[in-house]
């Protein structure tokens, strides 16, 4: 086991050393470049791409190794000759890279000697703490010169789980992350302690119910009927807000997300610089926007079947009913085929807004290769330029993100239409990949046809009429 172990945790060192050569052949292809930053930006972006297709990841997430390769390469070569040789583990080298990368050069390699030494002998979970201080000694800035620079990695991610839900991922000053952290759990116990009291209030109506019945039986007539009409004073409107907020069951947890997630999709931020008045500003006035695909007969209710949140994960058929009666905009129908689910018309003429709208539809996301950004966060490209007479039809336009829009225009990558909205690029070394439009992960099937495949869809529809469902 420790045999196999050893060679795994070669070979990953020995991968990671090539991705640092990546960066390398990028610096040297902008070298002497009169825009070199832009220039090495667009080289990494074309190697990262081709690496990524050759391993089938996507290109951002193989930049984003590159990046971390370098600075391990460069920066730890005694942590990556440790890790070449076996004697400490990918998750080793992560800790030891996390720590020593913020420590200059000089005193690196003394904490990255001490380090080695102690990841050698134990687990890198009991190892953090220890080394976490051990690095916070040795450096000679302070907490708050360090704090200044670290601020520039907050960032917000969304990971998909399944299940129609989502995690959240907000990297910030821990001063503000723990402040909305508190924030939402004083509002989370607000909101306990409203339904506490309200349960609270129904046990004493309650329980005088029962006294004003006990009342009655024992010849009290005058007495019980000055409760009643107390009782009908004080119930009403309240009895029924009360049973609302005493049959909440959710938890603290449940309290601040969906406390959370309230006040981020309805909120006016306080810091937005278009704002001239009390009023709200441009930012305020922001809405979420995602774009998602029902089938017709999920939307009527005539089954449960889920629909698909283009970019991240399905959505409950619930869920997607009570989105599609809360739009402010139209929806747009879209006919698709029953076998191969290809796109084949939308339920609007092709002007300048409903081709966006079909390429939208068709594409789905971001037409490079393994690049999944919703096609509503994407821009129109001409396949071949506009200058250079390329027209603007379906048959000449796809949707790309603002990244591989760039990559196409700065970069030796290139691409060409195929026919049916299929696209083959080209990398700078030559090598070829053909996207499809995305099958329907949603659609109306017949019974008797079978399950969807990706090809032979029909010529794209040139009626007059609008398509039906």
């Amino acid at each position: 086991m420790r045999s196999a172990q050893a060679e795994v945790e070669a070979a990953q060192a020995r991968v990671m050393r090539i991705l640092a050569r990546g960066h390398e052949l990028a610096e040297r292809q902008s070298h002497g470049s009169s825009a070199r930053v832009k220039s090495r930006d667009m080289a990494l972006r074309a190697i990262a791409a081709e690496i990524a297709g050759a391993t089938r990841s996507t290109d951002r997430s193989v930049q984003r190794r590159i990046g971390d390769a370098v600075g391990i390469v460069d920066g730890l070569p005694a942590t990556m000759d440790a890790w070449e040789s076996g004697r400490i583990t990918r998750a080793h080298v992560r800790l030891i890279a996390d720590l020593a990368l913020v420590l200059p050069p000089a005193t690196r390699a003394g904490f990255e000697r001490i380090a080695i030494e102690r990841c050698e002998a134990e687990t890198p979970s009991r190892l953090r703490s220890e080394l976490a201080i051990l690095a916070d000694r040795m450096h000679p800035r302070t907490l708050t010169e360090r704090h200044a620079e670290a601020r520039d990695t907050r960032c917000v991610r969304v990971f998909p789980l399944g299940d129609g839900m989502s995690e959240l991922n907000i990297i910030g000053p821990t001063l503000l992350v723990e402040g909305v952290y508190d924030r939402a759990t004083r509002q989370a116990a607000a909101t306990a302690d409203a339904r506490s009291a309200a349960q609270e209030r129904i046990r004493a109506r309650t329980t005088s119910a029962a006294v004003t019945a006990v009342a009655g039986a024992a010849g009290d007539p005058g007495g019980s009927s000055r409760r009643e009409r107390k009782a009908a004073s004080e119930g009403g409107h309240g009895d029924t807000q009360d049973e609302i907020l005493a049959s909440d069951t959710r938890t603290m947890d449940q309290l601040r997300a969906d406390l959370l997630l309230d006040m981020l999709l309805t909120a006016q931020p306080g810091a937005d610089p278009t704002r001239t008045d009390d009023g709200p500003g441009t930012l305020g006035a922001i809405r979420a926007k995602v774009q998602v695909l029902v089938p017709a007969l999920t939307l009527l209710g005539a089954d449960e079947h889920p629909a698909d949140l283009v970019g991240g994960s399905p959505i409950d058929a619930e869920t997607a009913r009570t989105l599609a009666g809360a739009a402010p905009d139209a929806w747009i129908r879209v006919l698709t085929h029953p076998v191969s689910g290809a796109v084949l018309a939308t339920d609007t003429r092709f002007a300048e807004t409903p081709l966006r709208d079909f390429l939208k539809a068709r594409d789905r996301h971001c037409r490079f290769p393994g690049c999944r950004v919703p096609a509503v966060r994407c821009e129109t490209d001409h396949t071949i330029d506009y200058a250079q007479g390329g027209k603007t039809c379906v048959e000449n336009c796809a949707e790309l993100c603002q990244r591989h829009h760039s990559m196409k225009q700065f970069t030796a990558w290139r691409v060409r239409q195929l026919g049916d909205g299929v696209l083959e690029w080209t990398s700078p070394l030559g090598n070829t990949y053909v996207d499809e439009p995305p099958s329907a992960t949603v659609q109306f099937i017949p019974d008797a046809v079978g399950p969807p495949t990706r090809r032979s869809a029909p010529p794209l529809t040139q009626a007059s009429d609008p398509p039906p469902f």
